[in-house]
Parts: C-alpha cells; structure tokens; sequence
C-alpha cells in the first residue's frame, strides 16, 4: 500500500513559516523547529511593542515641546496648563510637529498660552 505523506501542504506550511522568519540571525532563518519558536517569540514581542510604541512616541512628543518652550521662555508644564486654559485644541503631536518645523508659529501659540495664564 501507497504511504500517505501530505508533501504538498506540510512545504507549503514550511515555506509559508521560512519566509516569516526572513531576516533572523543564524539557524533561526532555515530550520523549522528553531525558526517556529523564534517566530512565536517574535510575534509576542511585536504585539507588545505595537502597544509601548504609543508611548514611547507621546514621550518623544513631550521633550520636543518641552525644549522649544524653554526657548520661548515657558516651561513645559505652565504651557500646557496655558493652552487648556485658553481653549487650545492642538494635541501634542501637532505641538512638535510645529516646534520642530515652524518655529514662528509655535512661538504664537506660546504667546497665547501666556496670555491665557495671565488672565
């Protein structure tokens, strides 16, 4: 009698796992049993850091305003505290997105964060 192997879906799934672990370092690339632990691995840690990611981008966004305040004068917390006060709706993305490029403008919108604390 004939063995049944199932060749043609067992490659597929190989080749399918193989191409995942594309870029990994040494035996991790092209043997099975140690690339599916070091995909499995990989795929835990990518979840994780899709989610620390958030975080790490809101702290970035925090020290660039933090800086180009103190260069208008401002400390990071009181302009803050300004721009809510004052009805402010800019996030802090698009607060370092203009620090970084448009230097002028962030300067203005200091400027209407200290007005709206003397008030």
């Amino acid at each position: 009698m004939v063995r049944v192997t199932n060749s043609v879906a067992a490659r597929r799934r190989t080749k399918r796992l193989l191409k995942k672990c594309k870029g990994f370092y040494g035996d991790r690339k092209n043997h099975l049993r140690l690339s599916k632990d070091a995909l499995m691995s990989a795929m835990a840690f990518n979840y994780e850091h899709r989610k620390l990611r958030k975080r790490d981008f809101r702290s970035l966004w925090i020290v660039r305003i933090g800086v180009a305040a103190k260069l208008c004068g401002i400390s990071y917390s009181k302009m803050i505290h300004g721009l809510q006060k004052g009805g402010c709706l800019l996030n802090r993305k698009s607060l370092a997105d203009l620090a970084v490029r448009d230097m002028d403008a962030f300067r203005q919108v200091v400027d209407q964060a200290k007005a709206a604390l003397v008030h």
